[in-house]
């Protein structure tokens, strides 16, 4: 049956059920991480000269222009010449090495002030193959070292100009000194690191954890970057109006029947299915979809549960996937306690996400 709306994307009732994410158990193979160590799509097309800095706060100009001559000096015989580098890293030799000193540009700021879009810009403008840059989230390089190990995600990496790491955030000693100890080894294999994050490198960790070991590692981490801070309002809602309230669940259920590529899921299944799905494949559980359709949407009930649902928020925005919900809105998810704990700038910037998402998800039951 043809459908009966003239809306783009727009289905029959009467055809296929929605998808349930509740259902889905994706694989994801080591050569699948390292391949898409890349922007994701939401920020396939941007570039410095698509930021718009705010005119009230110059730090956000200022932040342009030092990543513009970073990625200026990343170019060389590096990054044009010599042997493609196969899988995990063998077939070309390392980068060249460099004078000592930071190798290193990270991007301090609140959530929604273009950071992710800065770091990507950086990553597209940077003189270099694809294949000689690295994007990932914290959470990503965590995951590929745990695909690949130590040494082989060292060698993979090594051979590379540059790399990006989103949302710099360590939620445990044992992370740190991993990824402490990788972009060491990095430095020193010549290869340029940029990060963003919430927090200054020498603040991470406070508020969760008073290992001296722990603050330590932290304070050799910093000495790799220069600390650019970049002040401002989130963009996500600067100018525009409040997230849209939630819908009804016969609203939500109508529009995922009607919506070709849309999941649909009772919310607290869904976040149960989360624990039996490890976050590295959250990217995959995705795959496909036009829309997430969530119904009975309710407080997160643990810190463990909330920690997940920030993951699957995160790759949810990168591929600009909206979200459809009843119940509560997602300014109501987590707790006071959790927005006044170690992690609220995770919770903060989980809030920011889904609700630019419920904005694009409107079109879904009121279609222009």
């Amino acid at each position: 049956m043809s459908s009966s709306s003239s809306a783009p994307g727009l289905r029959s009732i009467a055809d296929a059920a929605p998808v349930s994410l509740c259902t889905r158990q994706p694989h994801v193979p080591a050569d699948r991480l390292v391949a898409e160590m890349v922007p994701p799509p939401r920020f396939d097309s941007v570039r410095f000269s698509t930021y718009i800095p705010d005119p009230n706060q110059p730090s956000q100009t200022e932040a342009v222009g030092v990543l513009e001559r970073f990625a200026t000096g990343l170019g060389g015989a590096h990054a044009t010449g010599g042997a493609r580098r196969g899988f995990l890293g063998f077939g070309r030799s390392k980068a060249p090495k460099v004078p000592a000193g930071p190798r290193g540009v990270y991007l301090d700021g609140g959530y929604g002030v273009g950071k992710t879009h800065l770091l990507a810009s950086l990553w597209h403008a940077t003189p270099a193959e694809p294949a000689l840059k690295a994007f990932g989230t914290f959470v990503e390089l965590t995951n590929l070292v745990g695909a690949l190990g130590f040494q082989q995600t060292v060698r993979t990496l090594s051979g590379h100009r540059l790399l990006c790491i989103d949302e710099f955030e360590l939620d445990d000693p044992g992370d740190t000194v991993l990824v402490s100890t990788l972009l060491g080894k990095l430095v020193e294999a010549g290869v340029a690191l940029a990060a963003t994050s919430n927090t200054l490198p020498g603040k991470l960790g406070e508020g969760r954890f008073a290992s001296a070991d722990f603050l330590r590692e932290i304070q050799g981490l910093s000495a790799h970057f220069r600390a650019l801070r970049i002040d401002g309002e989130d963009y996500r809602h600067r100018g525009l109006p409040e997230a849209p309230a939630p819908y009804s669940d016969e609203q939500v259920t109508k529009a995922a029947y009607a919506t070709e590529g849309a999941s649909l899921d009772d919310f607290p299944h869904l976040l149960e299915h989360l624990a039996k799905v490890h976050p590295s494949r959250y990217g995959a559980l995705t795959d496909g979809l036009k829309a997430v359709c969530l119904t009975d949407v309710g407080a997160v009930p643990d810190q463990s549960t909330a920690l997940r649902l920030v993951v699957l928020a995160d790759r949810l925005y990168d591929r600009e996937v909206p979200v459809l919900a009843s119940g509560l809105p997602f300014d109501q998810l987590f707790s006071e306690e959790m927005l006044n704990g170690g992690y609220r700038k995770k919770y903060f910037r989980a809030i920011s996400r889904l609700t630019a998402l419920a904005r694009d998800a409107k079109r879904l039951v009121e279609p222009q």
